[in-house]
């Protein structure tokens, strides 16, 4: 059992960590504190990539005072050199006599590797303080550093009778403005948006991040740029003047093949064009999303209609279903959330909700899979 103390000064940590939740892609979300007696010399956190770590931040401000004194780090050190020199080596040129730390590294090659150098050096360490909050925010960095997918997040605008959009597809809007401006802080945190050639023929929709929307962000860092947009279209039938392509940020377009006439126009009008495997007459989303990993994307965000989500469900990719759901009907003849070939009770996917709150006059639910991603 780790002591109250350890556990007040790591949720602090994570605290500062939170700060970084929209700019620090493709790094992960990283806050330090020093203490010593009980006082607080010195707190960091990791803003950008290339940017100084948390350690190096909360080092520098308590100075001298760091000899002797306790690091509570929300991520093992780390041992290499990369953008910046190792947090590990500057923790034990300060002189701190213990490291707590809430997770390791879980990249194989390195993991525990920063651990065993303060070790070494005779610092004395301490890992697993508040590890469940440590790991939530960074689950997709974490996974995808293990050799995993990232992590998945379905989102879902509905009304009470579960539909979507009225049968013609006209669905703008369902939920209210603060529903809305929640949505582009999801979008804000992710490194890769994906959609459905349907809905941007029906939406034209830009899947950008507002910055105007996101509210007061307090003490956060704004976001460095946009979320890679990519599109399943297996037949290349979105146009090069639709927004998603001409608005700012990486936009790439998905189909069963990256040539031909309409690939070309894709990317003379500035998208980049990929070609990815069918599955079960889409493309194959889990492909899609190895491909992400790739891109350094570690939180993708599903925005898409009921074919393409519900795909993604059947497949138990979704780690995460953000629902939104206004207090309105739309009728019998509305779209659903999601196109399900379930035919027997066996067959159905049982959900926990993990947050329930009131966005303005909308819910927000945040379900995982009872069977755990």
């Amino acid at each position: 059992m780790h002591s109250a103390d350890d556990q007040q000064w790591m949720a602090r940590a994570l605290q500062l960590a939170e700060r970084g939740l929209y700019s620090t892609r493709p790094n992960p979300r990283v806050g330090a504190v020093i203490v010593a007696n009980g006082q607080l010399l010195g707190e960091g956190w990791h803003q950008r990539a290339g940017e100084a770590h948390a350690e190096v931040l909360a080092l520098a401000q308590a100075g001298a005072g760091a000899r002797g004194a306790t690091a509570y780090v929300t991520l093992e050190p780390c041992s290499h050199h990369g953008r910046t020199p190792p947090c590990a080596d500057a923790l034990i040129e300060a002189g701190v006599a213990r490291v707590v730390v809430a997770v390791k590294d879980a990249n194989p090659s390195v993991a525990g590797r920063g651990l065993a150098r303060l070790q070494k050096a005779g610092i004395a360490t301490e890992v697993g303080v508040l590890e469940g909050p440590a790991r939530a925010l960074n689950a997709g960095f974490l996974r995808v550093m293990a050799g995993g997918r990232p992590w998945l997040r379905l989102k879902m605008a509905a009304s009470l009778d579960g539909r979507t959009a009225m049968a013609s597809g006209e669905s703008q809007w369902i939920t209210g403005e603060a529903a809305r401006a929640d949505v582009q802080r999801l979008r804000a945190r992710s490194g890769a948006i994906i959609t459905g050639a349907g809905t941007v023929r029906a939406d034209n929709p830009s899947l950008t991040v507002r910055s105007a929307q996101l509210g007061d962000t307090g003490a956060m860092a704004a976001p460095v740029n946009q979320p890679l947009r990519l599109v399943l279209d297996p037949r290349l039938t979105v146009t090069p003047d639709c927004r998603l392509v001409t608005g700012p940020g990486r936009c790439v377009i998905a189909g069963l093949s990256g040539q031909g006439a309409a690939a070309d126009a894709l990317r003379s009008a500035g998208a980049e064009v990929l070609a990815l495997p069918a599955s079960a007459g889409g493309l194959d989303v889990a492909a899609a999303l190895e491909w992400l990993a790739k891109q350094q994307c570690h939180e993708v965000l599903l925005e898409a209609g009921p074919t393409l989500a519900g795909a993604a469900i059947e497949a138990g990719l979704v780690d995460e279903l953000w629902l939104y759901q206004a207090p309105t009907f739309l009728g019998s003849r509305g779209r659903p959330m999601a196109v399900l070939n379930f035919d027997r009770m066996s067959q159905q996917q049982r959900w926990q909700i993990t947050d329930r709150r009131q966005v303005g006059n909308d819910q927000r639910l945040i379900l995982r899979p009872l069977n755990g991603a």
